[in-house]
């Protein structure tokens, strides 16, 4: 529709029948269409640069403050588990995982005990699991990594774009819309002056 709008312009441009509200509706149409072209995708990049870099800066504080650690499993747990374990193990939503008490060191050499949950099939007394703990050696959640920040990032910029494309599509049919309630307007004016006369003898009609 859009489209068909702009085209109208160079269509309408020389036609005696033309009205100005074609016209009109015509360059709405067409700066909505620029809009849409040029403004919403450098939107899009605006955004999706301005949040890959503020989740690169959060990674980089992740990182710092949470660190991998190799923790020793002690025996299985049915307890709850304070944070996720092993996390070079591909683990998936169905996947399966088991919950262990596992020791581990502290980066100050205070030695530590927890329950973990790993999606490691090694989960036999004395083997070695990957955790994350936070500078005191508490227990911490995996951090964000790179790759997922850059995906945010360009997930939020598309989304910012989209989200231009729609409201001025919106903003254009609200306009449209406003311009053939005013023609209808004048048209019922026009009628309630005329209509009254109209056929009868020696009006002209």
């Amino acid at each position: 529709m859009t489209v068909r709008a702009v085209l109208g312009i160079r269509r309408w441009r020389h036609n005696p029948v033309c009205r100005a509200t074609d016209r009109h509706e015509a360059w709405v149409a067409l700066s909505a269409l620029v809009v849409m072209v040029l403004a919403a995708p450098v939107l899009g990049w605006s955004v999706g640069s301005a949040t890959d870099d503020v989740l690169a800066r959060s990674v980089r504080a992740q990182h710092e403050l949470i660190r991998p650690t190799t923790a020793v499993v002690v025996r299985a747990s049915t307890g709850r588990p304070r944070f996720a374990a092993d996390p070079e193990a591909a683990v998936t939503a169905d996947s399966a995982r088991t919950s262990v008490v596992a020791d581990w060191t502290a980066p100050d050499g205070t030695p530590r005990t927890g329950t973990v949950s790993t999606g490691s099939a090694r989960t036999t007394p004395g083997s070695h699991v990957r955790i994350w703990t936070d500078a005191q050696g508490r227990p911490a959640m995996r951090p964000m990594d790179t790759a997922t920040a850059h995906t945010h990032a360009v997930l939020a910029g598309v989304g910012a774009a989209l989200l231009a494309i729609g409201l001025t599509e919106l903003a254009r049919r609200s306009v449209v819309w406003q311009m053939m309630q005013r023609r209808y307007d004048r048209l019922d004016r026009a009628w309630a002056e005329v209509g009254p006369d109209w056929g009868r003898t020696g009006t002209g009609s």
